[in-house]
C-alpha cells in the first residue's frame, strides 16, 4: 500500500464512518502482516540500525546470521555484535547519493563460523538516517571458490611432477646400471685396501639413488593417491592402531597423550589404511610441534549426522600469515618438511566425505579437526532429543 494513500486516510480520518474506517485499518494490518511474513521468510538478512547502532528492525536470516534476538535487542546497541562491521562508518555517511552503495565482506566465528557479504545504504525516514543492512551468507561459496583453486593449483602440481619424475627417472635408471657395472668391476680390483674403499664409494652412492627414487615414488603416490575402498568400521580402532605405531616414539620423549574416546561409537564408511595415514601425519606433525615431555590430546565427539576426531598439541602453533595455506602444497612450518603431508591428508578426509579444520594460536599450541559422516545418521524428535556419550 503507498505511503501517499495513508497520509490521505490520516489526514481525513475524522470524516470517515467508522466502519469505513476500521474496514481500511484491517486492510492496513494485513498488508502489514503480509509484508513482515515475506520479510521473515526470505534468506537474506535485514537489518535496519539507528542512530548509535541501535536496532530498528530485524528478520529472522538475520537473528540466525549474527545470533541474536531481535525481540530482545530491538532498541538496543548492537555494537557488540557489529563490532569489526564498521558500522560507525556507514553510520556517518550522508544521504546525498542516492546511488551510493557500500559493499562488503565479514568472516565471523559467531555463532558459528560464516563468511557473510552485505551491503549497506542510507534511509532517509521522517528527517532521521538510517542505515539499511542487507545481509547473504556466501561460506559455500566462498568454500567452492577456496576448493577450486587449491584443485587448480594441485593440477599444476601434477603436471610439473610428472615432468620432473620422468626428466629424474631416466638419469636415475641410468646411474643404476652403472653403478651395478662398476660394483662389478670393482671386484676385480686385488689390492683389499683400495677394492674397500672404493666399493664403500660406490655403496653411498647406490643408496643415494635408492632414496632419491623413493622421494619421486612417494611425491608421485601423495599427488596421485588411490581411491578409498570404503567399507563400514570404527574409528577407534583405527587410532588405537596408529598410536600402536607412535608408542615407542612417544615413550622416548616422555610425551604425555592423553585419549578422551566415547565408550560407545558409531560406525562410518572408511579405508582403514588410508586413515591410519591421516592420523599418523596429523599425530607425527603433532610430536614435532612439542618438545620433549610435551602434551597431545586425542579426542573422538560424536553427534547426529558425524563423528569427529581432534589432535590437539601445547606446541609452537602456527603463524598466522601461514594458517590459511597449511593445506596447499609445499607449505610447512618444518625445517626438513616436504609440505606435502596435510595436502595428502586432506584429499583423503575429502575422499571419505568428510572435513578436516585446524585452529592455532602462535606458540600456544594446534588443533586438527576431522569430521566423518556416520554410516547411518540419526534422526531426533524434540521430545526425545538427548546427549550422547561424546568427550567432554
Amino acid at each position: 500500500m503507498r505511503q501517499g494513500f495513508f497520509d490521505k486516510f490520516i489526514s481525513r480520518l475524522d470524516r470517515i464512518d467508522a466502519p469505513v474506517a476500521s474496514a481500511h485499518i484491517a486492510a492496513l494490518a494485513r498488508e502489514r502482516g503480509f509484508l513482515e511474513t515475506l520479510f521473515q521468510s526470505i534468506n537474506e538478512g535485514i537489518l535496519v540500525l539507528g542512530d548509535e547502532i541501535r536496532l530498528l528492525y530485524a528478520n529472522h536470516a538475520a537473528e540466525v546470521m549474527i545470533g541474536f534476538s531481535a525481540e530482545r535487542e530491538r532498541g538496543n546497541s548492537m555494537k557488540r555484535y557489529l563490532r569489526d562491521w564498521e558500522i560507525d562508518t556507514l553510520l556517518l555517511n550522508q544521504v546525498a547519493d542516492w546511488n551510493r552503495i557500500e559493499a562488503r565482506e565479514i568472516e565471523i566465528s559467531y555463532p558459528e563460523h560464516r563468511v557473510i557479504a552485505y551491503y549497506a545504504r542510507p534511509v532517509e525516514f521522517e528527517n532521521r538516517t538510517e542505515l539499511l543492512l542487507m545481509l547473504r551468507d556466501v561460506t559455500r561459496e566462498r568454500l567452492t571458490e577456496e576448493d577450486t583453486l587449491a584443485d587448480e593449483r594441485l593440477s599444476a602440481v601434477k603436471t610439473l611432477a610428472a615432468g620432473v619424475a620422468h626428466e629424474i627417472g631416466n638419469p636415475l635408471n641410468a646411474l643404476t646400471i652403472h653403478l651395478q657395472l662398476l660394483e662389478r668391476e670393482l671386484r676385480k680390483i686385488p689390492e683389499a685396501a683400495t677394492r674397500e674403499s672404493l666399493q664403500e664409494l660406490t655403496g653411498i652412492a647406490s643408496q643415494e639413488v635408492v632414496r632419491l627414487d623413493g622421494i619421486i615414488r612417494r611425491f608421485l603416490t601423495a599427488l596421485r593417491p588411490s581411491e578409498p575402498h570404503l567399507v563400514r568400521g570404527n574409528i577407534c580402532d583405527v587410532l588405537q592402531t596408529t598410536v600402536k605405531l607412535l608408542t615407542p616414539d612417544i615413550e622416548q620423549r616422555k610425551i604425555t597423550l592423553e585419549q578422551l574416546l566415547p565408550e560407545v561409537t558409531p560406525d562410518i564408511f572408511l579405508d582403514a589404511q588410508q586413515m591410519e595415514q591421516v592420523f599418523f601425519n596429523l599425530l607425527k606433525n603433532a610430536m614435532d610441534a612439542i618438545p620433549d615431555a610435551g602434551k597431545i590430546g586425542l579426542s573422538v565427539t560424536v553427534d547426529d549426522t558425524a563423528v569427529s576426531v581432534s589432535v590437539m598439541d601445547n606446541g609452537t602453533g602456527i603463524p598466522a600469515d601461514l594458517l590459511g595455506k597449511i593445506f596447499d602444497p609445499y607449505v610447512t612450518t618444518k625445517t626438513k618438511g616436504s609440505g606435502l603431508g596435510l595436502m595428502v591428508v586432506r584429499r583423503i578426509v575429502q575422499r571419505h566425505g568428510g572435513t578436516i579444520q585446524c585452529a592455532s594460536h602462535e606458540g600456544e599450541g594446534t588443533c586438527f579437526t576431522v569430521r566423518l559422516p556416520r554410516a547411518e545418521r540419526q534422526i531426533r524428535t524434540l521430545e526425545s532429543a538427548s546427549s550422547e556419550g561424546v568427550c567432554e
